[in-house]
């Protein structure tokens, strides 16, 4: 089953399941509307990857751990949007949740996606309990404080930003999260892929500072312009646009390069060297040299 079939038919059980009995309507609609469409699926896809590449011999328990991550990610974005926030209408093409439901349903749907991620690897815990207890442990590191999403949020409010933690946790994290729970959940150790997950946020940062630059809202399917609209830090506006691509580059390449060795090893770099031409602008970056290509 393709990667790309294996991450719809899981979060769709996961969101039925969040969806049964006797349910708000209102919340219960809202929490598909969060996840679909799904755009990218990036940060489970590479999880996916990387626990193809070291194995993959127990899929249950890597699907859960795919979905439990997306659904941090999408939960992110529907507080990300709100007014307290970002003040956003538009999300993957469409009107913002809290436009579309309400403040209020958003703040519940957000709150109720992060609590589902956290259901789902718990109930996929008795094929190997080991391991899920580490999926657990990595994903909540990723998502709170210190070092996760929430601390990454929680820097935009302070008068100081120290930028590497800033990026590390805001963008970083998740994409660590990805990479190590992928380990995880095949029976590898957690802590040799860290550093791919970092460079893979990394270069991500620096390709979503660029699109925001370069690209229209039609392209986006949210809001341009929001980097410079906030006074947030950006890789543009610190570099241009040609040191950025330059930049983008040379993380990519660290990244690959960094790939542990594992039996799919050449099958995941071909996978991230892909992702990052859908990353930035078309025309925009120039591919970067591999060793040994």
């Amino acid at each position: 089953m393709k990667i790309s079939d294996r991450i719809e038919m899981t979060m769709n059980a996961a969101i039925s399941n969040g969806q049964g009995g006797i349910a708000p309507a209102k919340l219960a609609a809202a929490l598909n509307y969060a996840v679909t469409p799904g755009g990218a699926r990036i940060r489970p896809t590479i999880l996916m990857s990387v626990a193809m590449a070291c194995g993959d011999d127990c899929p249950k328990l890597t699907n859960a751990a795919g979905i439990a991550l997306e659904l941090i990610h999408c939960a992110s974005l529907v507080h990300d949007d709100l007014p307290c926030f970002d003040d956003a209408d538009l999300r993957r093409g469409k009107p913002a949740l809290h436009r579309a439901f309400s403040e209020p349903l958003a703040v519940l749907t957000g709150d109720s996606l992060i609590v589902m991620a956290f259901q789902v690897l718990a109930a996929a815990a008795a094929h190997t309990p080991n391991r899920a207890l580490q999926l657990i442990e990595i994903l909540g590191m990723r998502t709170g404080m210190p070092y996760g999403i929430c601390a990454g949020q929680g820097w935009e409010s302070e008068d100081q930003i120290d930028l590497s933690a800033y990026h590390q946790a805001k963008t970083g994290a998740l994409f660590i999260a990805a990479t190590q729970m992928g380990a995880v959940a095949a029976g590898q150790e957690a802590e040799p892929w860290a550093e791919l997950g970092a460079r893979i946020g990394e270069a991500f940062q620096v390709a979503d500072d660029l699109r925001d630059a370069l690209c229209d809202e039609a392209t986006l399917g949210k809001p341009a312009g929001q980097d410079d609209l906030h006074g947030r830090p950006n890789a543009v506006a610190s570099l241009g646009i040609a040191g950025a691509v330059q930049r983008f580059d040379d993380i990519l390449g660290g990244a690959i390069s960094s790939i542990p060795a594992c039996p799919g090893e050449a099958a995941l770099a071909q996978m991230v060297r892909a992702y990052a031409d859908k990353l930035v602008p078309a025309g925009a970056r120039k591919r970067p040299t591999v060793p040994g290509e």
